[in-house]
């Protein structure tokens, strides 16, 4: 390599660098925003509007409902047959139940129902808050001294957090019932034994671990899609890219920050 591609090669990776750099800057200011101006709307006027913060619970929540339960459910099944064999084979077939509910509670569980609910939530999110960029409806807010943050910002923010930590509870229970059914229907193992092993296996670290994650997965879905919306550029293309962006951004974040937080709880919990 020449040291003129070499030099090149530098200043690419520099470019790559600080972009990132930057956009990580940029969802850094606008998560203190956030809290700022969560923290003001409960105390100061204008208040956090609690039926917007309900709406959009439902919207962004409820609709995932469905398809968060057939993909834990198809999951949880999924590991029964994988794991099955394996545990036969060394004469621990009894212990299904305790591995299933290990792996799903403080793993699978938040992490599946986030990367789910990143394709419902944050990508509607980035492309309603595009639209109104576009259509100069961001520009209005701010020139009626309305703040965009507080009034379109916070109470999505508050609304995915606590629907992605309530799914995550739903997908813990659908995914370890979905191991359930095979173990039943297949295995031959007694449904009541095989819930009773899943409840006495999990101490509370697993459960806690999994519903931390599921707050923090929802703020990063959340936060990423505001910060692609609201920065969207050249009209109805630009929304199709913030939209794109919003979800393949967010996952890669959310299973980042999984990795990050099991290494973390792993050491010091």
């Amino acid at each position: 390599m020449s040291a003129t591609s070499f030099v090149r090669l530098l200043e690419r990776v520099g470019a790559q660098g600080e972009g990132l750099l930057a956009y990580l800057g940029g969802l850094g200011y606008l998560a203190l925003d956030v809290l700022k101006h969560t923290f003001a709307g409960l105390v100061t006027r204008p208040r956090i509007k609690a039926d917007e913060t309900f709406f959009q619970m439902v919207r962004l929540g409820v609709r995932a409902v469905p398809i968060i339960f057939l993909v834990q459910l198809l999951v949880g099944m999924t590991l029964s047959f994988t794991l099955a064999p394996v545990l036969s084979d060394y004469g621990q077939l009894d212990k299904l139940a305790t591995v299933i509910s290990k792996a799903v509670f403080p793993q699978l569980g938040p992490l599946l129902a986030s990367v789910v609910l990143t394709g419902f939530a944050g990508a509607a999110i980035a492309a309603e808050l595009g639209t109104m960029v576009v259509g100069e409806e961001i520009a209005a807010l701010r020139t009626s001294a309305i703040q965009p943050i507080r009034f379109l910002v916070v109470p999505r923010v508050i609304a995915c957090i606590l629907m992605t930590v309530a799914l995550t509870v739903l997908a813990n229970v659908v995914g370890t019932a979905g191991g359930g059914l095979v173990a039943y229907l297949v295995l031959d193992i007694d449904p009541w034994q095989y819930y009773h092993t899943a409840i006495n296996s999990l101490i509370i670290k697993d459960v806690a671990t999994g519903l931390i994650k599921g707050g923090i997965f929802g703020f990063i879905i959340v936060i990423v899609s505001c910060y692609e919306g609201l920065s969207v550029t050249g009209g109805a293309g630009g929304v199709g890219r913030a939209t794109t962006n919003s979800v393949v951004r967010s996952i890669f974040l959310i299973i980042t920050a999984n990795c990050a937080f099991t290494a973390l709880f792993y050491f010091v919990w």
